[in-house]
């Protein structure tokens, strides 16, 4: 009866810290699991879907933004580029872009308010603090700095057996 009590008591306390992880990042403001970052999809920015017009055939759309993610057999001619992130401690991002073509021509642009590069890679960089140091001193400070002392004896060429090396080519 013990065991069990045990058992059903343990089942619970572990069920509960499972849906306390799924709502928050944290156990208990203790514990942070690591969670996997998790990237699908073609990254597109601003400045792609400038160089895109309506009217451009598949291929040169293909090349501009690649291949897209989704392409359905039963609407050929419906492209759907999809991206998605999600890391940890950052809010997930998801844009879709839906490009419609009429026979090899692209006839629309279903896409919404993108990012610049610049805006993108800042929104994904993981934001550290780190102090910055000065690695070069100024003429001034190199001055104040004490002199050497200056050595007594000239410093001796080394001494041995030299070797003779082959050479690398024949």
């Amino acid at each position: 009866m013990f065991r069990a009590l045990l058992s059903a008591s343990a089942v619970l306390v572990l069920g509960g810290c499972a849906s306390q992880l799924q709502s928050s990042d944290s156990l208990f403001g203790l514990i942070t699991p690591y969670r996997m970052e998790i990237v699908q999809g073609n990254v597109i920015t601003r400045e792609q879907m400038e160089k895109v017009k309506v009217g451009m055939s598949r291929r040169q759309v293909s090349d501009t933004l690649g291949s897209p993610l989704v392409t359905d057999i039963f609407h050929v001619d419906r492209w759907d580029y999809l991206f998605t992130i999600r890391r940890q401690g950052a809010e997930p991002q998801r844009r879709s872009i839906t490009l419609v073509f009429a026979g090899d021509a692209l006839k629309t642009i279903d896409a919404p308010e993108l990012p610049s590069e610049k805006e993108f890679v800042s929104s994904i960089t993981r934001q550290r603090e780190f102090a910055t140091r000065k690695l070069e001193l100024t003429e001034e400070e190199r001055k104040a700095l004490p002199k050497p002392p200056a050595r007594e004896t000239p410093a001796a060429e080394p001494t041995g057996p030299v070797r003779t090396y082959p050479p690398l080519e024949s």
